[in-house]
């Protein structure tokens, strides 16, 4: 089962919370045991899990991305946007979580996140549960 999710950024980096959506296609499927996995097809983007009950800790990760890869004068791509390219592929593409009894296993304060690094846009989440 495949499901493509839109995702609206309204910042030109940020990370949003998806987790409700994936939620609600596990228990939609029937499926009781088995994995969804959350891919983004941009390379300006990025998922990741990570904490969903303190808001800072989005910030503290855009700031700490901010710091492995600011936006350099040497860059030579002419898009102006390498460190968007090099957060995505530091963060990654794609997140697999278990499902157990018709739900997501995550941690009690774990969230899926998706991570705009180049907003903002309209952007795309393909969910596919196995």
């Amino acid at each position: 089962m495949i499901k493509k999710i839109s995702v609206r950024t309204s910042e030109h980096e940020q990370l949003i919370d998806i987790t409700s959506e994936i939620r609600q296609f596990v228990r939609d499927s029937n499926i009781l045991e088995g994995r969804v996995t959350v891919f983004i097809p941009h390379t300006t983007a990025a998922v990741t899990i990570n904490e969903n009950a303190d808001p800072d800790v989005q910030h503290d990760l855009i700031l700490a991305l901010n710091r492995i890869s600011p936006d350099l004068p040497e860059f030579r791509h002419m898009e102006g946007n390498s460190d968007a390219h090099t957060k995505s592929s530091i963060v990654g593409c794609s997140q697999d979580i278990i499902i157990s009894e018709g739900k997501l296993i995550l941690g009690t304060w774990q969230g899926i996140y998706f991570c705009e690094f180049d907003g903002p846009r309209t952007r795309t989440a393909i969910i596919r549960i196995d």
